[in-house]
């Protein structure tokens, strides 16, 4: 694995494709502005899994990744499914963690009126690499004064 540097800023990323995988495309940008990398549906041959209106389901991806130590995979929607079909990742962004092993999966929900097929193949979501900040927590007595305060939810305008 190598790290990010001025002169390459750029990170490696270990990557097994699992048995059931097998036969798809891996994970990669698919131009050379993008952030994310699409990922696909990694079901079997056959009938599709079919997400009717407001249904979820876990979509395997076929892979697992291990990641360098203070990085993360965040999963994000696709901006084209969700648009198009109304599908969704449930839990936006979920966070795949750099001590993690196991499959990535993608919770997917329909939030369209209308039933919508996921096949094999599929691009269903996109996977971010992005630095982890870790912070250590000072408990106090009381915070500082701000202009805003505690005031939340829209409190700022629109």
């Amino acid at each position: 694995m190598t790290s990010p540097t001025p002169t390459n800023p750029s990170i490696t990323i270990q990557l097994e494709q699992l048995p059931h995988g097998n036969g798809l495309e891996l994970p990669s940008y698919e131009t050379e502005g993008a952030a994310g990398m699409d990922l696909r549906a990694a079901l079997p041959e056959g009938p599709p899994v079919i997400l009717g209106p407001l249904m979820r389901s876990l979509i395997p991806t076929g892979i697992a990744i291990e990641l360098p130590e203070n990085y993360e995979a965040q999963i994000r929607p696709r901006s084209g499914l969700a648009l198009k079909q109304g599908i969704t990742v449930l839990n936006t962004p979920g966070t795949i963690d750099s001590d993690y092993r196991g499959e990535i999966k993608v919770i997917l929900i329909n939030l369209s009126d209308h039933p919508v097929e996921i096949n094999r193949g599929d691009r269903i979501a996109q996977m971010v690499i992005a630095p982890v900040t870790k912070a250590t927590i000072n408990q106090v007595e009381s915070l500082s004064l701000t202009r805003r305060g505690a005031k939340g939810f829209g409190s700022t305008g629109n």
